[in-house]
């Protein structure tokens, strides 16, 4: 990681995923070995460290947070993290739900906010720490991606006065040759409607 960091421009920022092994196969019990391991490579990034991304298994209901709560807990609180929750019983206000909800926001951990076709419950626009990962899922150009752009553009204004201190936007498209040209898209209107530099991707040559 320290070579990616090396070769990176000094205002990357890289948001890592946590693995699988921590998340989907050892669900977050008897994985110090692996989490340590993680924590390395987070540390060797430096300056270009954002938020580590956790994406729990799609099946990973509040019911099941048993592990997942002292893992939490015990995350060090120097190193940002942000959770994606799927399941849906993590938007319907449920006791267990709601216990963990609170839990981030005691630590300072911030929860994912998804914007899908065909999943609106995961848009859920909590914010539990000072910043936050967007995970914006296009749909190759199609009109409605320059839509919900516009829309987040305008919301990174409205959230500028909350005090949220950084805003992290992570596209992908169902075909992800297109994934450069809506993330230049997104520049162009984040410039237009907020007056932000936002470095887009180029293609060779250009």
């Amino acid at each position: 990681m320290i070579r990616w960091a090396n070769e990176m421009p000094d205002d990357f920022i890289f948001c890592p995923k946590f693995p699988a092994i921590i998340s989907h196969f050892r669900r977050f019990a008897n994985c110090e070995g692996p989490t340590d391991d993680f924590i390395k490579g987070l540390v060797a990034l430096g300056k270009n460290l954002g938020p580590a991304f956790l994406q729990l298994p799609p099946h990973y209901a509040p019911k099941h947070s048993t592990n997942l709560i002292p893992y939490l807990k015990a995350w060090p609180r120097e190193l940002k993290m942000a959770i994606e929750f799927r399941h849906p019983e993590w938007f319907t206000g449920g006791d267990e739900a709601e216990r963990v909800w609170a839990l981030l926001s005691e630590l300072g951990i911030a929860a994912v906010i998804c914007d899908t076709a065909g999943r609106r419950d995961v848009l859920h626009m909590r914010l539990t720490a000072p910043f936050t990962i967007v995970r914006f899922g296009g749909y190759d150009g199609h009109v409605s991606d320059e839509i919900r752009l516009k829309n987040w553009a305008n919301k990174i204004t409205e959230l500028s006065k909350t005090g949220l201190e950084s805003f992290d936007f992570l596209v992908h498209t169902t075909d992800s040759v297109h994934t450069p040209d809506s993330c230049q898209m997104f520049s162009k209107i984040v410039k237009s409607t907020c007056d932000i530099d936002v470095r887009a991707p180029t293609y060779f040559g250009e």
